[in-house]
């Protein structure tokens, strides 16, 4: 399946948004790599996928560069961008949407969030910057410390 990008400027044109998503279970960045690496998690071209009820409706501005954010105990903590959209019908016969995204895990300043059902759309200038790719070598902050940073504003 071909992806659709468009780069249109102008009044009601599109431009890129992102989603942000709950990452239920997990406890680190490295757990979510983990269990996209189960192949049940990953569409036939081996890609990341994650399967969710509702389609987006601001479907080609996400495909316009956009990323899915993931939520991590209570805060972003990476993003990944996202390729296209496929449907999935799951064993009940139920369209659904699978979100195909890039294999690679962007490790992105500490934002906190509260909890939600389901996806957000997070448009771009209200999303947590890219930590510099050198950081990923680091240690990271224990949670509870990372957590007071973000809330006063520091991360």
């Amino acid at each position: 399946m071909p992806q659709l990008v468009l780069h249109l400027d102008g009044a009601g044109m599109s431009k890129a948004i992102n989603l942000v998503k709950l990452s239920v279970g997990t406890e680190n960045v490295e757990g979510l790599e983990d269990w996209q690496s189960i192949r049940q998690m990953q569409t036939v071209d081996g890609l990341p996928h994650h399967v969710t009820r509702m389609w987006p409706k601001r479907e080609a501005e996400i495909l316009n560069g956009g990323s899915i954010y993931w939520v991590i105990k209570g805060a972003i903590q990476c993003r990944q961008r996202i390729i296209r959209l496929d449907e999935f019908i799951g064993s009940d016969g139920i369209s659904r949407c699978s979100i195909v995204s890039d294999p690679e895990l962007v490790l992105t300043q500490a934002s906190l969030k509260r909890p939600f059902q389901g996806w957000r759309y997070l448009k771009v200038e209200d999303a947590p910057i890219d930590l510099p790719k050198s950081r990923s070598q680091e240690e990271p902050l224990p949670d509870e410390l990372n957590r007071a940073l973000a809330e006063i504003g520091v991360l």
